[in-house]
């Protein structure tokens, strides 16, 4: 294996260190989810069957813009295809999380996507956060139905399955996933109460007016 760059390095570490914080904060559990970022035309992604607590960088593997592993590297995610083609698709993000994280696949595996019940769904780059019809896992179908899902959107539901995420950085990724998985909770509970009202089109439009002023600008 040929000794990574500095920048190869820490995004190999970032990438072990979210996998940990998804863990630990619930997104996960076990040795499901994975994870992936950018490297200049190729990917590094998390690989197949570890806990993150097993994980460190040399369990990292990166994939080439062919879609090729170096010689005896570790085995890629299952979902290695799904994250290789978003980022070749999406050049306005940098990475992808992928999780089980319980009430979005909830909503999953009812194939229910996350109305707009509260203002915040607005963070996922649409007014709902849409559900990718069910395929099975790790294959080039679901890769083909999750990539036409995203489209537009910062994340998306996959039937039977759990939730992806994009961001401009893992951290990002992450917030998204983590923003997620409350808006799934709210609107689960909200439908156990009885019928939410979901905020129309003209709310979500004012809603994404106001956020393009919101925050620290610099």
């Amino acid at each position: 294996m040929t000794a990574p760059t500095a920048e190869e390095s820490e995004l190999r570490a970032d990438l072990v260190r979210i996998m940990r914080k998804m863990a630990a904060s619930g997104l996960n559990k076990g040795a499901s989810g994975n994870a992936s970022v950018r490297l200049g035309e190729d990917m590094l992604i998390t690989p197949s069957g570890l806990a993150p607590d097993l994980m460190d960088e040399q369990s990292i593997v990166r994939v080439a813009a062919d879609g090729t592993t170096e010689p005896g590297a570790p085995r890629p995610s299952s979902e290695w295809a799904m994250h290789w083609r978003i980022l070749r698709q999406r050049r306005d993000i940098d990475a992808v999380v992928h999780c089980h994280s319980r009430y979005a696949t909830i909503l999953a595996c009812c194939h229910r996507p996350i109305e707009p019940v509260h203002y915040m769904v607005s963070v996922t780059g649409g007014a709902e956060v849409p559900v990718a019809p069910y395929q099975i896992f790790g294959t080039p179908e679901l890769a083909d139905a999750v990539v036409a899902t995203v489209d537009g959107h910062l994340a998306c539901l996959l039937a039977n399955h759990g939730q992806i995420a994009l961001g401009r950085s893992l951290d990002h990724a992450f917030a998204i996933a983590e923003e997620v998985e409350e808006q799934a909770a709210v609107y689960y509970g909200a439908q156990l109460l009885g019928s939410p009202h979901v905020l129309d089109e003209n709310q979500m439009n004012d809603i994404f007016r106001r956020f393009e002023d919101y925050g620290q600008k610099r």
